[in-house]
């Protein structure tokens, strides 16, 4: 007969949702670097100036703080 056995959870583990939290200040310099290339792209093919490259800044800062804040809000209760 199969008997089961508990697994212990290793010691650090319980830091595990405070370094995805932490993580997210690379997640929000990468995504706002790269928006913000995407935008001025496509200012210089339309010939529009900083519009662009501004409204896809603000949009992957707007974004990126809006998703952690949202996963914060999850695992509050874990930490």
């Amino acid at each position: 007969m199969a008997t089961m056995q508990e697994t212990k959870r290793p010691p650090l583990s319980k830091f595990n949702p405070v370094m995805i939290v932490s993580a997210y200040g690379f997640v929000i310099a990468i995504a706002s670097l790269m928006f913000f290339y995407i935008g001025f792209r496509i200012d210089q093919y339309f010939g529009t100036a900083p519009n662009f490259m501004f409204g896809m800044f603000f949009l992957a800062l707007f974004l990126t703080i809006g998703r952690l804040y949202q996963e914060a809000w999850l695992r509050r209760n874990e930490v």
